[in-house]
């Protein structure tokens, strides 16, 4: 159910993209030289087709929002982080690396008191 409306979903998402840049534009950028002087805009302007169909993509694209949260809530109901933190186990002891010993790919320098074949000591040349 949830991938059904998550395609419907992207499928407005697209479909509201392209409506939007496919619309003209009326007046000039950020509201900037409209209106004034009784021109062929009326405070009320006519709804064309694609104004309504960007209004009804719109609306459904809130729906199939409001969906997907709702199915994701209930699929997370009753478990929490902190109870899926709880669950996972501690390394054993095998598992770890000894302290005085880092692993041949690691970045992190040798413990102040090893002596170490890699690390850079003056010769005796």
């Amino acid at each position: 159910m949830e991938n059904v409306v998550l395609i419907i979903h992207l499928i407005l998402a697209l479909a509201l993209i392209g409506v939007v840049l496919l619309q003209r534009s009326e007046g000039g950028g950020l509201g900037m030289g409209g209106g004034g002087g009784g021109g062929a805009i009326s405070g009320r302007a006519a709804a064309t087709a694609m104004a309504k169909f960007t209004w009804i993509a719109a609306g459904l694209f809130i729906c199939t929002s409001l969906a997907l949260t709702i199915i994701a809530a209930e699929k997370s109901a009753g478990s929490s982080v902190l109870d899926r933190l709880g669950t996972v186990s501690a390394p054993a002891a095998s598992d770890t690396v000894p302290t005085d010993t880092a692993p041949a790919g690691s970045l992190l320098p040798p413990p102040a008191g090893s002596s170490d074949g890699n690390a850079l000591t003056p010769s005796a040349d």
